[in-house]
């Protein structure tokens, strides 16, 4: 990999933009450097998690808990026990995340609590499968339901599916480029959108049980099993709860662009999961009062399924309403997974150019082409939906593993200064279900989760290689610099002004303030590839 970005060579004193003080950014007003701004407010952070939790399976597919538990009662049991406990995990991030205010989330905290290759695993099963295959799916279904009217008949074409869904990200990819309001913006206005469809279901479904349409929620009805109860099942049941609140975490990816990260993170977790909860729980008991179970499960797209039924002329509303869900869906995934690139090349776990940032917008454009580069090459693949399976198990692997780090950071450092202190008994109570889960995933996988590590593990000698090895030949590093200068040139982006780093002419009061209100921070015990970021061989 190349040289960490916290290296400034010489190279970057003639950086584009930074020779004229009309050229200086926003951000670098009172003398500081260029840096991420701190744009994203409560309702902003509580559009992030709402945003990304809730995409298009609420309206699509929710049927695969129902599927397993056997019954509707077990069902809406599963969906407010996962909210529960996915409640619980955010609030052990919550401590985290203030406790080492960097944006990256659980790479950085892996990195920081157990080392840089721990850290570099979980960013490389990101980088290379993750994100990549999530946004192309999420895109897909946002032109499928966009082309499917125009298809009334037959399927919309997949040439057509995968060209529409490409311009989705190169557009959302050119908002986020261009300004990180922009980027909150359409974020918030999407989330409020899919909130409102949603409020919409639940609506109908309180008309329906004052109609007296409630026979799946009566109890003698609503735990009536209609197949045989079996524990791998209903293990598999809150398995697929657990994946359906997937994204509750991704608000510890941009912290450091947080307006008053210490307040506005375990606010937004306090607003944000009771309320994807409430949502989940009750769009869940609006379905069944119109469809029974087995309707359900047939239905290939729920919402829609529903409009038709209780909307008449204007059951075109669901599937507008899928659409607007998944656009949303995208912005945000590419907003936050830019973010943890970033993080990953400040660390020196990916090339420098990643993490610089555009002189006047401000914005992480490289990580963000990148993102967008390396989705784009997911849609030209048939294979992502496989990928996804394989990968999926690691993702939440690593969920586990970052909160143990909540543990052994307590027990290695039990003086740092923690301005969230959760009781233990939140991350055990997480770490024994999410082993619960881990168990029986390996049990009843064997062979996709296998698939899954063998994927991951593929970053060790990628790892050494990159990033360990110091002494790397001149040619290599040469050609390095040469790229990343080349990429500085057309992108326009230099390294930002970290905290803890004077601005170009002497800390400026902003830099000041920060560090007032943000000290002292965690300070991890410096790893092989960290010290020899710092101290590069010549």
């Amino acid at each position: 990999m190349a040289k960490g970005a916290r290296h400034r060579n010489n190279t970057e004193k003639n950086q584009p933009g930074e020779s004229r003080s009309e050229d200086k950014p926003e951000a670098e007003s009172g003398g500081g450097g260029v840096a991420l701004k701190k744009e994203i407010g409560l309702v902003s952070a509580c559009g992030i998690i709402v945003g990304n939790i809730i995409g298009s399976g609420i309206f699509v597919s929710p049927k695969g808990v129902l599927e397993n538990a056997g019954s509707v009662g077990l069902a809406l049991i599963v969906w407010i026990v996962t909210g529960i406990i996915t409640a619980v995990g955010a609030l052990c991030y919550a401590e985290l995340g203030v406790t080492i205010p960097k944006s990256g989330g659980d790479y950085s905290y892996v990195k920081d609590i157990f080392g840089g290759l721990a850290g570099f695993l979980r960013l490389w099963i990101a980088v290379l499968v993750i994100y990549p295959t999530n946004q192309a799916v999420i895109a897909l279904t946002f032109s499928n339901y966009v082309l499917q009217p125009l298809f009334p008949t037959c399927f919309p074409p997949e040439s057509g599916l995968r060209l529409l869904a490409a311009i989705c990200l190169l557009l959302l990819t050119w908002v986020n480029c261009s300004s990180v309001r922009w980027a909150t913006r359409v974020q918030d206005i999407f989330t409020a959108g899919k909130l409102l469809a949603l409020a919409l279901i639940i609506i109908m479904g309180i008309v329906q049980i004052c109609k007296g349409e409630f026979f799946w929620l009566e109890p003698k009805n609503a735990f009536e099993n209609f197949q045989e109860p079996d524990i791998g099942l209903i293990a598999l049941a809150f398995l697929q709860g657990s994946f359906a609140y997937g994204g509750w975490n991704f608000l510890n990816y941009v912290t450091e662009e947080l307006v008053d990260p210490y307040k506005n993170l375990p606010r937004a977790i306090f607003i944000s999961i009771p309320l994807v909860t409430f949502v989940y729980v009750f769009a869940n008991v609006a379905y069944v009062t119109a469809m029974s179970p087995q309707e359900l499960l047939a239905s290939n797209a729920v919402a829609v399924t529903f409009g038709e039924k209780l909307l008449g002329v204007m059951a075109w509303i669901m599937p507008i309403s899928v659409a607007l869900s998944t656009f949303g869906g995208v912005n945000g995934s590419l907003f936050t997974s830019s973010r943890l690139f970033f993080a990953g090349a400040r660390e020196g776990h990916l090339p420098s150019v990643l993490a610089m940032i555009h002189v006047k917008r401000c914005t992480p454009i490289p990580a963000l082409l990148f993102t967008c580069l390396s989705t784009l090459l997911m849609l030209v693949t048939s294979d992502m939906y496989t990928l996804i399976n394989y990968v999926g198990f690691i993702n939440y692997l690593f969920y586990g593993v970052t909160v143990a780090g909540q543990i052994v950071l307590r027990w290695k450092k039990p003086d740092i200064p923690r301005p969230i202190k959760v009781s233990l008994l939140f991350p055990i109570i997480y770490l024994l279900f999410w082993a619960f889960l881990l168990i029986f995933s390996l049990w009843s996988e064997p062979v996709v989760c296998g698939i899954g590590l063998a994927i991951m593990l593929t970053g060790v000698p990628v790892y050494f290689l990159g990033v360990y090895w110091q002494h790397k030949p001149k040619c290599f590093n040469g050609f390095i610099e040469l790229l990343t200068l080349v990429s500085q040139k057309l992108c326009v982006v230099v390294y930002p002004q970290m905290e803890g780093d004077s601005g170009l002419d002497g800390t400026s009061e902003d830099m000041e303030e920060d560090q007032q209100q943000q000290q002292p921070m965690y300070q991890p015990t410096p790893t092989k590839d960290q010290d020899s970021m710092e101290h590069p061989q010549p």
